[in-house]
Formats: structure tokens, C-alpha cells, sequence
């Protein structure tokens, strides 16, 4: 490729050379129409990972560990995502895969980590896990992780908080990311510290160019490595005839790069077939993805605390709820998620508690009829669709902005901090009526930089976010528009014991998903018409030749609202979306589900991997999304040092791919799992594979 072969020339030119794409000069700038700010600095790597969250801390990890430089961006000053910055640490597991520690290496040297803090997985006595931790410990242990990786690996991290990708430029042919133009915010002069306010007041300034009065801005330039970062590895760059001189990660926990670079895309509800055939829809509806969650910490006290009245709590409070009989009390709510117990294990043991609760106890709250704000249509879903960014001109060079709705945001913030005066002062319940909910004023909500959450107003730095954007793979004869795990890839549901799919999926469709589900029975069915209810279903997952990571979790929904705004007196969830909610087969990770479409040197991890929002409800997790960072790292790393594209480790299946054995071979001997113990498509007894 030309761009590649005169690389070495380019990036001696100024900095205002127009590379391929977006502009630089201010001629190019003037023909566009716009000016662009001066680059305050370039900065080369042989891997780019845009987001700090589990799967883009796991890619960074394994990619240090192969001495490779890393680059590594994130929106807040946190890395780890859930288990941080999104406060959601309380870690996510199937009881079988923990008994056996059957994680990633770097997944297992974070539980090791806790083990060796606390004395235990835990800081806390939840009920939720077996693991619950305060955010701040998950940075920290995360942090000393990759500097470790770092050192042992010979690697070079060089770390980017507060930072977002801007725009990109591309190769001549479009086909690869050539550079990406990144805005890194500071507090302005006299301004007070980051993290005083919440994500949505400081959004769209974070976005922009130009310095204000709250923010200092310096863009910078992110650019592939002039030469190897370790005499073990080739440099890309240095060979005219490699494909690539770098790779771009895309580990956002919404598929900002994803929706940057425009490449094929699904977002929220699939529309309903044989592969998805418990979806409520008949056609996509982009506007219902799960609930996203703002989290915060409170702390038991001895005595009543003053518990002042949001201004906004009117709104909301129709919305929350203790949503089951069995939870009806303070109690078991706070201990569900309790992040901080000083030795609770010495303490005596109350029913459906766990150790007796105690004041300086800290719990963080992260509930479905509470903190969770779960809009669902066109006037308030929270990730712009494809055709809202036009509109709004987000995908016009310049004009991104982070694709995410500054008011949604604002009002699950408010939802949140009028949920933690529910849970004190409330006595409404929205889903069980009056007379359940009784106050609890002996509780402090706590706040500050060294808080739990670690701002000054007490909700996380960003919100855990449970659902993204997600690729379509490239094509092939089985997937027409683009590779993707599906429901029924993992799901343990009977379709024929519930009598919803025989009423409900046409004819055709439902011998379709029969012939789907019937494993090495299909070699004896015929080719034309069967009746499904002589095929015996498969009791497994499906078994994928690019297996290059795991995952296993319930599928678990926090669906969308019904009505606009979510917290409209009498709203409901919308109906069906809660069809496929129940256990799942341990399922595998395919590279193809991690390849876009149109881009060569973009690998995309975590949540925006290709899958459909049915399997994203059990792919979502703290070890899956390690699982998947782990396999890009390793990627990257491994095609560079090849000189391959990702695509050709997988254009050939079904035949052999020696390229993809050789990955999954690394993956494993460096700890990696690929697929679970004595995986086979002869292999029917999972049973003990359960969740929970």
C-alpha cells in the first residue's frame, strides 16, 4: 500500500501535512470549510486502544506483556470501567467457571490481587457475588497490573486519561485508520479539580477544540511507531511490504469508534428470526437497549442523618421500587452490593443478609427499580442511532461529539441521587403498592475525591453502561449481511416446553429454528419440511472454529421502558423484551464477531463486539469483556509480527486457517482460554454448567 511504503517520509513532514482524509493545514482547512486547532503533540504506538475498561485494560495487559507500545485513552482518569470508574464492582461470575478459576490470566491476577488485599474476594459482604470491593481499590490493583505487564514484558504503556478520539484520518483506499486526533482535557486556571461535576455537565465541552473557562484542552495526535518497541518483535513500519503498521482497538463502552468510522452496526432490539427467536420486534428497533446506570456509595450510620429533598425528586419518584416481596426491606437492599464490611466475617450471621450490618458499612447501589434509568425511544434513548448522528452532524469531519444524549444523561444523574433519598425518606413503591416501603434515615451518602467513586458529587465517573453499539462481522454465505453470536448460540431456553415460540414465530421460521437447534441430528433430518417436535434439541452451545475467548453468564435484562420520559407515573417495561431472560451454555468468543466490516485494522472488543442485544444480555460481564480484550491484545500483537490482516486468519473457514490455530494456541499456552474443558459437538452434558 502506498501510504505505508512512503510512511517513513510523512511523518518527518510538519505536522500540518494533510496525511489522507481529514486536514491539517490551514489551506486543506480553508477548502474544507473548517480550521482545526493546532496538534499540541504526536505520539506513536504500535497498538491504539480507545477506552480504559476491562476489555481495553486486558488488551493493553497482553499486548504490554508481548512488549508491545501501547497507547491507552479513556474519558475519566480510571482504568478498569465497570469495576472502577462505573462502580459496578461486584464482580459478575458463573459459579462453575469460579470454582475452577476458569478466567483469563490477567482476570485471574486481579481476583489474586483481592485475595491478597483483603484476605478474601472481598471488602465487603454482599449477596450479589462472592466478590464485592470499593472502585478505587479496582483502579488501583488494574493500574499495578499493567505497569507489571509493563516491566515484565518490555513493553511501553503510555496512558491518556481524560481523553477522547476526536476525528480520524484514514489510508488512501479507506481501508485503515492512519491516524486519530484525540482532545485530552484539565481543569482550566482557578477552575476546580476534574470530577467535581458529573459526566453530563462537562460532555460536550470535553468534545470540543477550544479551551473554556471550565476546561484546558491539548489535541494530540495518535500515529503508528516509527520502529519496534522490542528487538523480539519486527517493525511493521520499517517493511514496505507489511499490511499494516498498526492496529487501532476500539474498547468504548458505547462503540463511539464504531459509530466514528461508520462501519456496519446494529443498536438495540433485533428484529425477531429463527437465530433470535425470542426478540419482541418484527423490525430493529434501535432506541430500546438496556438500562444504563449511574452508581453511587452510601454508609450506614449509628444515627439519623439529614436527608435533604432533591428538587427533582417529584419526577422521579413514581419510578422506584423494591420490585419483589423477597427484597422488601433496607437491609437487603444494602447488603446486595455492600462494598465495605471491616470483619464482617467475625460478625454473627443474619437471614438473607449475610454478616450483621453495622455503621461505617458502605454499600454501592446499583438496583433495577432504582438507579437504573432505562429510556426507550426516539426522544430520549441514551446512544444516538447512525441516522440521529446525521442529523445532528456527528459524522461530518469534525462534528463528533461522543454520540451519547447530554440530556439522558442529566436525567439518570438526577435518577440516581432521587433514588438515594427514596431508599432513605420514601414511602412509595411503584410495583407493590403503598405500605412497603418504610424510611431508613440512618444512612450517609457519600461524596467527595475520596469517596468510594472518587467525586465530589458521588455518582460514578460514568455510567455503567449495559449495552453498546455492536458490529456486523464481514459476510459470508451462512451470515449475509454480517457475522454475529445469536440467542440461540448460547441460550438454554426449552422453545419446545414454552408454548410462546410454536404460537407466536411463523411456520417457517420455526422449523428453521429447529433445524438450527438440532446439533448432528441435522445430518439426518431432510432437506424440505420436518416436524420439530421429533428433533431432539442440542444441549450445548455452539462450538465455533475462531473460538478465542469465553463467556458465561445468565441472560439478564434491564429492558428499556415502555413510555417516554422512564420515569412516567405508570410506566412499564416494554413488553417482550424479558422472553429470553434465564440460564445460558458456557459460551466462546469468535474472532470473526471482533472483525468489522470496510476497516483492516480496527479490532473491535468488549460490548460492541458482533453480537445481538439477546446474547449481548449474557455477553456483557466483567470476565467476558476481559476475555475479549485479552484476544484483541493478543491479536494485535501477533499479526503485526506476522505482517497479516485480522480478516485472514478467518477468510477461509471453514477450511483449516493455520494462522487462526497458531492464535488460539498462544492464547492458551499464555493462559488464555479459548473454549471450556472437553468442548466438542459430540458433547452434550453441560448441565453442571450452570450459572448459578
Amino acid at each position: 500500500m502506498v501510504l505505508f511504503s512512503v510512511y517513513r517520509c510523512l511523518r518527518f513532514l510538519p505536522v500540518g501535512f494533510l496525511l489522507v482524509g481529514l486536514p491539517f493545514n490551514s489551506a486543506s482547512s480553508h477548502a474544507q470549510g473548517r480550521s482545526l486547532p493546532v496538534v499540541s503533540q504526536s505520539v506513536d504506538c504500535e497498538i491504539l486502544v480507545i477506552g480504559g475498561g476491562l476489555s481495553g485494560t486486558a488488551a493493553a495487559y497482553e499486548a504490554l506483556m508481548d512488549g508491545r507500545t501501547v497507547c491507552l485513552t479513556d474519558i475519566t482518569d480510571w482504568v478498569g470501567g465497570q469495576v472502577s470508574s462505573q462502580g459496578t464492582s461486584a464482580l459478575d461470575e458463573a459459579k462453575r467457571m469460579r470454582d475452577l478459576r476458569f478466567f483469563p490470566r490477567g482476570y485471574n491476577e486481579l481476583r489474586r490481587q483481592l485475595y491478597d488485599k483483603y484476605g478474601g474476594l472481598s471488602s465487603g459482604d454482599c449477596w450479589v457475588s462472592v466478590s464485592c470491593f470499593m472502585p478505587r481499590d479496582g483502579h488501583e490493583m488494574l493500574w499495578k497490573q499493567l505497569k507489571a505487564a509493563e516491566q515484565k514484558g518490555r513493553g511501553r504503556l503510555k496512558w491518556f486519561p481524560n481523553t477522547v478520539i476526536k476525528e480520524l484520518t484514514y489510508s488512501a483506499d479507506g481501508k485503515q485508520i492512519a491516524s486519530a486526533i484525540a482532545i485530552q482535557h484539565s481543569p482550566a486556571p482557578g477552575s476546580p479539580p476534574l470530577n467535581t461535576e458529573p459526566l453530563s455537565q462537562i460532555i460536550e465541552d470535553a468534545y470540543r477544540y477550544e479551551n473554556s473557562p471550565r476546561l484546558s484542552k491539548q489535541t494530540i495526535r495518535f500515529i503508528p511507531a516509527s520502529k519496534p518497541s522490542s528487538s523480539n518483535h519486527q517493525s511493521a513500519i520499517s517493511n514496505p511490504q507489511s499490511p499494516t503498521p498498526w492496529y487501532v482497538i476500539e474498547a468504548t463502552e458505547t462503540g463511539e469508534i464504531v459509530a466514528l468510522t461508520d462501519v456496519p452496526h446494529r443498536l438495540g432490539l433485533d428484529p425477531v428470526s429463527a437465530y433470535n427467536p425470542s426478540s419482541p420486534v418484527k423490525t430493529n428497533d434501535p432506541y430500546c437497549t438496556q438500562g444504563f446506570t449511574y452508581t453511587f456509595a452510601m454508609e450506614r450510620t449509628a444515627s439519623p442523618q439529614p436527608q435533604p429533598v432533591p428538587p427533582f425528586y417529584a419526577q422521579y419518584e413514581p419510578y422506584f421500587s423494591y420490585e419483589n416481596k423477597n427484597n422488601t426491606s433496607i437491609d437487603r437492599v444494602f447488603a446486595y452490593r455492600r462494598i465495605w464490611s471491616p470483619n464482617y466475617r467475625q460478625r454473627p450471621r443474619v437471614s438473607g443478609v449475610g454478616s450483621a450490618i453495622l455503621p461505617e458499612d458502605i454499600s454501592m447501589q446499583n438496583w433495577t427499580w432504582g438507579n437504573d434509568y432505562r429510556p426507550g425511544t426516539a426522544e430520549d434513548n441514551l446512544i444516538y442511532t447512525r441516522e440521529q448522528l446525521q442529523q445532528r452532524g456527528e459524522l461530518a469531519p469534525g462534528g463528533w461529539m461522543g454520540g451519547l444524549r447530554t440530556e439522558t444523561l442529566r436525567r439518570g444523574e438526577e435518577n440516581a441521587i432521587a433514588y438515594y433519598y427514596w431508599l432513605t425518606t420514601g414511602t412509595t413503591d411503584s410495583q407493590l403498592g403503598n405500605g412497603v416501603k418504610q424510611p431508613a434515615p440512618n444512612h450517609r451518602y457519600l461524596t467527595g475525591l475520596n469517596s468510594p467513586m472518587g467525586t465530589v458529587h458521588g455518582l460514578s465517573k460514568y455510567p455503567y453502561i449495559r449495552e453498546s453499539r455492536r458490529i456486523l462481522g464481514r459476510p459470508s454465505p451462512v451470515f449475509a449481511e454480517g457475522f454475529s453470536v445469536n440467542e440461540i448460540d448460547v441460550s438454554k431456553i426449552d422453545y419446545r416446553g414454552e408454548t410462546y415460540y410454536q404460537q407466536n414465530l411463523p411456520p417457517a421460521m420455526y422449523q428453521k429454528l429447529w433445524k438450527l437447534l438440532a446439533g448432528l441430528e441435522i445430518l439426518k433430518l431432510p432437506s424440505g419440511t420436518i416436524d420439530p417436535n421429533t428433533v431432539t434439541r442440542r444441549t450445548r452451545s455452539t462450538v465455533f472454529q475462531d473460538s478465542v475467548g469465553i463467556a458465561q453468564y445468565a441472560m439478564d435484562f434491564h429492558p428499556c421502558m415502555a413510555q417516554s420520559p422512564p420515569e412516567k407515573p405508570g410506566n412499564i417495561e416494554r413488553p417482550g423484551v424479558r422472553q429470553a431472560h434465564g440460564q445460558a451454555y458456557p459460551g466462546e468468543i469468535p474472532l470473526r464477531a471482533m472483525i468489522p466490516q470496510k476497516l483492516d485494522n480496527l479490532i473491535v472488543t468488549g460490548k460492541s463486539i458482533g453480537n445481538s442485544t439477546i446474547a449481548a444480555s449474557a455477553y456483557r460481564v466483567h470476565g467476558f469483556e476481559w476475555s475479549t480484550g485479552a484476544a484483541a491484545g493478543t491479536l494485535a500483537s501477533f499479526a503485526l509480527a506476522k505482517q497479516v490482516l485480522p480478516y485472514q486468519f478467518v477468510d477461509e473457514l471453514p477450511r483449516p486457517e493455520p494462522l487462526l490455530e497458531q492464535l488460539r494456541a498462544r492464547l492458551e499456552s499464555r493462559n488464555n482460554p479459548t473454549e471450556f474443558p472437553d468442548t466438542s459437538i459430540f458433547n452434550l452434558d453441560w448441565e453442571e454448567w450452570r450459572v448459578w
